[in-house]
């Protein structure tokens, strides 16, 4: 498999995008990309810069920082450098008509310089259409997520239990991982579209610490460095026999992510109600995973596994305490949190190739968070499994 994206693949994306805007709003005449992951998808380098798309396929990209990259990295030929936005008026004119941006990315400064260049009718959000158009994985996005999930799979059963010793810091723990991670080919970064989201890794979290409230939409939890910076890990919590170790990280290849928790032991023997909540945690997955088929609907799956749960299970599960989160999993590609998510009010049919990672997980007083996640490809037999599948507490 090529490591680039090819130009072949990168117009039939465009091709796709231009046909679901049309479908979501005839009348279209402009669409505007800026968020840097878009413009990654669309144009296959990653710049400060803007991708235009006009009704009937026309597209061209002005790149102001680095334009000498984009030319290197992007397969298309429409490139253009760019200063200011003045410089797209005078390639593409000023009449913009009907015109798509994504409105959690455009922030009112720009869109104050959009009027200033730019002669705009209407304005229509394009974020869900470009959900709906990535959410479908190409034979290039699985195999690159297929490749995420076999090094995630190994760093996690093989990798992690080597690192753990008593006396290290969860901050110990999450350097020494990361530094595995890269060595397996990890990108470097976990990618969230969720505002104002940042994360390295993932949640770590010793004992109790995975029960932390958190910023992020996760059911564990993460004391973090500081107040300041809520991630990476605590310097002052110390690994000791007994602890639960609780691990909740993305793994990345050259853009695409694959999700999945692996909890442990150490020193210790799980009691036998942590082992029955965690095995049941697994059940909830594989019965999630049968129902990962072309046609059935994420709100209908959602509904169907909560309410074969009984109230006391329910209690602290996806979350602890009061704090819950209200999904089973969730898309996954260029970010670690896309569509489709397995929740309430997401009644869009799945589609084969669809990649989606499910995680139930459960808060236990005194212990931490138990539970798996794994990341599957949405076929006609159901999920299939690219992190290596959902595994009892191992003993460290």
């Amino acid at each position: 498999m090529e490591i680039q994206v090819t130009k072949q693949e990168l117009e039939s994306r465009i091709k796709r995008l231009c046909a679901a805007i049309t479908e979501k709003r005839p009348e279209w005449d402009t669409a505007i990309i800026l968020s840097r992951v878009n413009q990654y998808y669309f144009t296959g380098t990653m710049q400060d810069g803007l991708l235009v798309i006009k009704n009937g396929g026309t597209t061209k990209y002005f790149a102001r920082r680095s334009y000498e990259r984009a030319k290197e990295e992007s397969p298309l030929h429409a490139i253009y450098p760019m200063e200011s936005y003045k410089d797209i008026a005078q390639v593409m004119g000023g009449d913009f008509g009907n015109t798509l941006i994504e409105a959690e990315v455009v922030t009112v400064g720009i869109l104050e310089k959009f009027k200033k260049h730019f002669t705009i009718k209407h304005m229509y959000p394009i974020e869900n259409i470009i959900f709906g158009v990535r959410a479908v994985k190409s034979p290039y996005e699985l195999y690159w997520m297929t490749e995420s999930g076999k090094q995630h799979s190994h760093l996690l059963n093989e990798v992690a239990p080597s690192i753990l010793r008593e006396g290290m810091s969860e901050l110990d723990f999450s350097a020494e991982l990361y530094e595995k991670m890269l060595k397996l080919g990890f990108h470097g970064v976990s990618r969230f579209y969720r505002h104002q989201t940042e994360m390295i890794a993932g949640q770590i979290g010793f004992g109790e610490n995975s029960l932390y409230p958190t910023n992020f939409d996760g059911p564990g939890g993460m004391k973090g460095m500081c107040p300041a910076v809520p991630i990476i890990g605590s310097r002052d919590r110390l690994l000791k026999k007994g602890d639960l170790v609780f691990v909740d990280i993305g793994f990345g290849m050259y853009g695409y992510h694959s999700d999945r928790t692996q909890v442990y032991m150490f020193g210790a023997t799980p009691s036998d109600e942590v082992v029955k909540v965690h095995r049941k945690c697994i059940e909830i997955e594989k019965k999630a995973a049968e129902l990962l088929r072309p046609g059935n609907l994420p709100s209908e799956i959602y509904n169907k596994i909560i309410d074969d749960l009984d109230s006391d299970f329910l209690n602290n599960f996806m979350g602890f305490g009061k704090r819950h989160v209200k999904f089973l999993g969730h898309g996954i590609g260029l970010h670690i949190d896309e569509h489709p998510v397995i929740a309430n009010g997401f009644n869009i049919p799945l589609q084969e190739n669809m990649v989606i990672a499910l995680e139930p997980k459960k808060g236990i007083a005194g212990v931490g968070m138990v539970g798996v996640e794994d990341t599957y490809i949405v076929t006609p037999d159901g999920g299939l499994c690219i992190t290596g599948g959902e595994k009892d507490i191992m003993v460290i």
